[in-house]
């Protein structure tokens, strides 16, 4: 997994066409149908911390967890300037540890694409539904097959704007299903000159079928996979799809200690 490192401190800079509330609307009504209105949640590769602090202003009690120092700096400064109470944490999704179990938790933006690995997907998953409540849930999002074969795929992306640049190359590999982004940006500086970052992030494309296997094999329950924003299933063409995937075995057990 790749964190974000140089590009971590631009990084809200080139992502606010990302309609952040629009999603946390979503995430929220997702949460609400699963019966999670309030309580602890976390926010599983939560970067600067955007959805984070807007669910904790619709009242939910957050922990951030996040691989990259970086990005969890700026989290920690919006922190300093309106404090909310969340909890940061700089740990790998593949190994992340809690003090307690959440009621649930969520992972968007397609932080789960960059598990390069099916046992990383698969580990991940066990790992929420050892930290999750009896019957919680963990929602999370993953750009698709389509997307990165048909959108993104040996596309190059531009901006420019007054205060920087970016060029996005992308590369698909379709035999090992890996979409390879090469990042240069080249942002302003207060004297006018132009300050050079490279990064190149790796994000792998996952079956819907393999989604459904990987839950099964970590021992949740898969709850309901949508297109993206919708309630509808996903379609041939859906860029990003929801996956809402529910503990699974801790009311068996309690019920058999009885």
């Amino acid at each position: 997994m790749e964190a974000y490192t140089g590009f971590a401190e631009v990084y809200e800079l080139f992502m606010d066409n990302i309609p952040y509330e629009e999603w946390c609307a979503y995430v929220t009504s997702l949460l609400k149908e699963q019966g999670i209105g309030d309580g602890l949640v976390l926010d599983l590769g939560c970067g600067t911390g955007s959805l984070t602090r807007l669910l904790a202003a619709e009242g939910y009690d957050m922990i951030g967890v996040d691989y990259s120092e970086e990005m969890l700096e700026i989290a920690m400064e919006h922190q300093a300037e309106a404090p909310d109470g969340i909890l940061y944490l700089c740990q790998d999704m593949r190994e992340f540890e809690l003090y307690g179990t959440v009621r649930g938790i969520v992972s968007i933006c397609d932080s789960m694409n960059y598990l390069l690995e099916y046992e990383d997907l698969v580990q991940v998953l066990k790992l929420a539904n050892n930290y999750l409540d009896p019957g919680g849930v963990f929602i999370f999002d993953l750009n698709t097959l389509f997307k990165y074969r048909e959108e993104l795929g040996e596309q190059t992306i531009a901006e420019n704007r007054e205060e920087g640049s970016f060029i996005w190359e992308n590369y698909f590999d379709e035999d090992e299903q890996i979409n390879e982004y090469d990042l240069t940006l080249f942002i302003r500086e207060e004297d006018g000159r132009y300050r050079r970052f490279e990064e190149t992030h790796y994000q792998r494309a996952y079956e819907l079928e393999t989604v459904r296997q990987a839950v099964e094999e970590a021992g949740m329950e898969l709850a309901a996979m949508y297109d993206a924003f919708t309630r509808e299933p996903p379609k041939e063409d859906s860029s990003r799809v929801y996956v809402i995937a529910r503990e699974k075995g801790k009311l068996r057990m309690q019920n058999a200690g009885r």
